[in-house]
């Protein structure tokens, strides 16, 4: 088993695996920095039920992107994308339509010209669209699809739809899960870094590697304000070459410091803080830890910015092309970045709170140690090792033991399984919780077991 990255576990095994890093750290913290409140009376259970509450979606709300959660500007992305390509599918469909109209008056007047009413194409020429034809066609069209189609829908199509559900839980009417207890899925929950973090980190990345002060020179407040209303009124916004780097980069910090809960949440603060008098491993072992206990959006977006920042630093000093010519650094250090952004991403008190500004010396000191690591070791941070696999996957096998042949078979695809006819043939195993068959404690393959025998699965063989 070799380390794997964060988002390519599912939602499940990440539930687990927050599970397994809360006990890991409680071991590993002083007692009161993983409470959420300050006499410390609270314990696990209410620390993964606020951190979960980051990911859930609120009302649709007005600005889309500025001062909203996280989740939301996340669901507002979605809402805005799938709004402009429901417009794109009704432009081309009336393109089509239009063509077809266009084409049938012209044989039309091409007939009535010769002076006939035979209704048959001309040999040679195109005939008319089936879609004008045949009304069936229409709800086999790619795209939207009616109530009415879905219905005759096949049996493997309509499995089909559950599986993009089961992918999107989120995606479900919210009305048909109320009072249900919400099922995890099998597959990874989607990449979710809102647009306005992404674009600007790869409008910096293009075009201001090489910028001296980036995010130290002042922007245009004018330009900064109006690139801020277009995002807030939900507008596909892209930057390119003519916007200024200034301006993006400022456009990046309003952004990370108005929302109302910080990428590492408050509940974390100390914890993450806590970190800065600890050396070597276990310094890093416990930020991973924490890492994990990140919900799926602030913990994705997170590691963009993490990656964008290391790549900033790669280019603070100055360097020489094949030439020789000189290409001038950006001055901006891995401790410079720190400076800018962490009190930014760690934050103490809401803003606008009392003392929300005030930092001492040791806070402010700590918080840019613990994001200079962060920078630093984000490639390993935000990696599972093969050690933490194998005790989520014996944590599932106490807690989910009808999922567990499923989640080994896709760890390990190579693994021969009973039910192949030819053991040369490649079988993908089942994309659906649904479908995995329904397996009673004990019950692993042994051929499936011999291969992961260094698991300990009680499994009785």
């Amino acid at each position: 088993m070799q380390p794997t990255a964060l988002q390519s576990l599912s939602e499940l095994e990440r539930a687990s695996l927050q599970e397994l890093a809360l006990f890991r750290l409680q071991e590993r913290l002083p007692g009161g920095h993983l409470t959420l409140d300050r006499d410390g009376s609270k314990g696990i259970k209410s620390i993964r039920q606020k951190l979960e509450s980051f990911s859930k979606e609120r009302k649709d709300c007005s600005p889309h992107t500025f001062g909203v959660p996280l989740s939301q500007v996340i669901a507002n992305d979605r809402a805005c994308r799938q709004l402009q390509e429901a417009v794109g599918r009704s432009r081309r469909l009336c393109l089509e339509v239009e063509a077809t109209v266009t084409r049938f008056r012209a044989q039309r007047q091409k007939r009535l010209g010769m002076g006939t009413s035979c209704i048959r194409a001309p040999e040679g020429e195109e005939p008319l669209s089936p879609a004008l034809l045949d009304k069936s066609s229409w709800s086999q069209r790619r795209g939207a699809m009616s109530v009415d189609s879905i219905t005759d829908l096949s049996d493997n199509a309509s499995k089909l739809l559950e599986a993009l559900q089961l992918s999107h839980p989120h995606e479900l009417d919210p009305r048909r899960s109320r009072g249900k207890k919400k099922t995890l899925s099998l597959n990874p929950i989607t990449w979710q870094v809102p647009r306005i973090v992404d674009r600007c980190c790869t409008h910096l990345e293009t075009h201001g590697l090489q910028t001296v002060g980036i995010f130290r020179v002042g922007s245009s407040k004018k330009r900064v304000q109006q690139l801020r209303e277009e995002f807030d009124r939900g507008l596909d916004v892209f930057l390119d070459e003519h916007q200024s780097v200034h301006d993006v980069a400022a456009l990046l910090k309003e952004f990370l410091r108005d929302m109302p809960d910080p990428l590492i949440p408050r509940e974390l603060y100390g914890a993450f803080l806590s970190t800065a008098t600890m050396e070597g491993p276990a310094q890093l072992d416990t930020l991973q830890l924490l890492l994990f206990l990140l919900p799926p959006c602030h913990g994705d977006t997170l590691l963009r910015l993490l990656r964008f920042l290391a790549e900033v630093a790669r280019h603070a000093e100055s360097s020489w092309d094949a030439e020789g010519h000189e290409i001038p650094g950006n001055k901006m250090t891995v401790s410079n970045l720190a400076t800018v952004f962490g009190p930014n991403i760690l934050q103490k008190e809401k803003p606008g709170e009392k003392d929300a500004g005030a930092l001492n010396f040791e806070d402010s000191a700590a918080i840019i140690l613990v994001l200079q690591r962060l920078i630093e070791h984000h490639h390993s941070l935000f990696m599972v090792s093969p050690e933490m696999q194998c005790d989520v996957l014996r944590r599932l096998f106490q807690t989910h033991p009808d999922v567990i042949e499923y989640l080994l078979r896709r760890k390990f695809p190579d693994a021969p399984s009973p039910e192949r006819e030819d053991p040369g043939e490649d079988h993908a195993p089942p994309a659906l919780p649904g479908w995995t068959r329904s397996l009673e404690r004990g019950s692993v393959s042994s051929e499936l077991y011999s291969n992961v025998s260094f698991l300990n699965l009680d499994v009785g063989i």
